[in-house]
């Protein structure tokens, strides 16, 4: 016990930094823009280029993990973090910032499956676990809400450089605990990696969210698709793929992975949306943007908080319905009404529906690829948020009247009713256990709410 919870302080310190840039990120966009040029492409980048790493690299991580120890690349993956948090500290154009933030997203992609392995064999007990994974969700859940008004305070007193500086001594810390506390993972030398599924599935990605970025790049967009199909023929072929396609033929777990995707398309885009919104068209300054998405980051807790109490008792369908719907209804309001906060805060009550989506996932595949769905799982969503990044921080300056939250907004109803329907399909034919779904989502939730 002396080691235990030690080792779960250092492994929730690494996840807290990497939730803390998902947010305080968004508050510095205009600051950075204005200090060292580049447009709203560039903004775009800043944010999509982290998302792209997490997600490309985040099965690849599980599978070196497996093979080399979980606490070896863990710790690779908090110092490559925080060797990115002091590029992009540092970085003197655009461009090297965008590196330096794709730097980061290698790091962060080592980092969370591994820790994530490390906490289930500290803690081999089902009581001890429960309580763990909650503390780290919980820890995380601080760091996505302190974001906002960390940035904020920060570039206030000092510059936008200060919120990447801030990362290192919790990073440093992060590896002299984990050192001293974690025991490592034993080895399985059999675990064959699929460098050829990583590369393909990061060239499809990137220039996919580039095409969409950077408007009228269609020829991008459709070698995007061109690689993304040469991606699947291949992992068909592969003995042993990054990604083995059979695991989709759930139906529970394909449409619950799809409303993922979507769920963190829509919440993505919809900060960095509100954000530039905030400095932009309202005015505001870093410090009271970040005082105005305080409340969406801390409705986005208290509903990931909720969604378990809520599928103990009815079961996921229940949270998933409600929580996709409160988000298709904020978006109504950030379409119809100027009232941007409130709108904001009903729309990231929709986390009210991610621990739940996370445990229909789960529960749709054999046991033997719990681990492999999760990881599928974050894939999709750290994909979708790239998309949603892209998207709709591109038609939040496509019509004539300059910047206006309308078209974006229009697209995430939308996308939201697709989740509904996904939900639909997920739940469909599951005769759902409460008290199963509630031991799910208390052993998985915590680690669904990483955003």
């Amino acid at each position: 016990m002396s080691r235990t919870w030690p080792a779960l302080l250092a492994l929730c310190m690494g996840f807290f930094v990497v939730q803390l840039d998902v947010t305080v990120v968004n508050v510095a966009l205009e600051a950075i823009r204005r200090d060292i040029g580049g447009g709203l492409g560039g903004e775009q980048w800043v944010v999509a280029s982290y998302t792209i790493a997490l997600a490309a690299g985040m099965l690849t991580a599980g599978s070196l993990g497996d093979r080399y120890g979980s606490r070896r690349i863990c710790v690779l993956g908090v110092v490559v973090f925080g060797v990115g948090s002091v590029l992009c500290s540092s970085a003197p154009t655009m461009p090297v910032l965008i590196v330096a933030r794709a730097v980061q997203g290698v790091g962060a992609a080592a980092l969370l499956p591994c820790s994530l392995a490390l906490i289930i064999r500290q803690f081999p007990e089902p009581k001890d676990r429960a309580h763990a994974l909650g503390v780290w969700g919980g820890i995380a859940s601080i760091g996505l809400a302190a974001g906002p008004v960390a940035g904020g305070v920060l570039i206030a007193l000092a510059d936008w450089r200060a919120i990447f500086w801030v990362n290192v001594p919790f990073t440093v810390a992060a590896v002299v605990l984990i050192r001293r506390y974690v025991r490592e993972s034993p080895p399985r030398r059999d675990r064959r990696l699929d460098p050829y599924g990583l590369v393909l599935g990061t060239v499809a990605l990137s220039a996919f969210v580039a095409g969409l970025i950077e408007v009228g790049r269609y020829a991008l967009v459709l070698g995007g698709l061109a690689v993304g199909i040469a991606f699947v023929l291949v992992e068909r072929r592969r003995r042993d793929p990054m990604l083995p396609l059979e695991i989709f033929s759930s139906r529970p777990f394909s449409a619950a992975t799809a409303a993922g995707l979507i769920f963190n398309f829509c919440l993505y885009g919809t900060l960095l949306c509100l954000s530039l919104h905030f400095q932009g068209p309202a005015g505001r300054s870093a410090f009271a943007t970040g005082m105005l998405i305080l409340p969406l980051t801390v409705a986005i807790g208290v509903g990931a908080t909720l969604s378990g109490r809520l599928t103990a008792r009815f079961g996921p369908r229940l949270p998933m319905l409600v929580g996709f719907s409160l988000g298709l209804l904020g978006a109504a309001l950030l379409v119809l009404t100027p009232f941007a906060v409130v709108g904001g805060i009903l729309l990231c009550f929709c986390s009210i529906a991610m621990p739940a989506m996370t445990s229909v996932a789960m529960s749709g595949v054999p046991a033997r690829h719990t681990t492999l769905a999760s990881g599928v799982l974050n894939t999709a969503r750290q994909a979708g948020g790239a998309l949603g990044t892209a998207v709709l921080g591109t038609l939040l300056t496509a019509g004539n009247s300059g910047m206006s939250l309308r078209l974006p907004m229009i697209v995430v109803a939308v996308a939201y009713a697709g989740a509904i329907v996904c939900t639909l399909l997920a739940t469909a034919s599951s005769a759902v256990n409460p008290s199963e779904e509630a031991a799910a989502a208390g052993l998985r939730g915590a680690g669904g709410r990483s955003g």
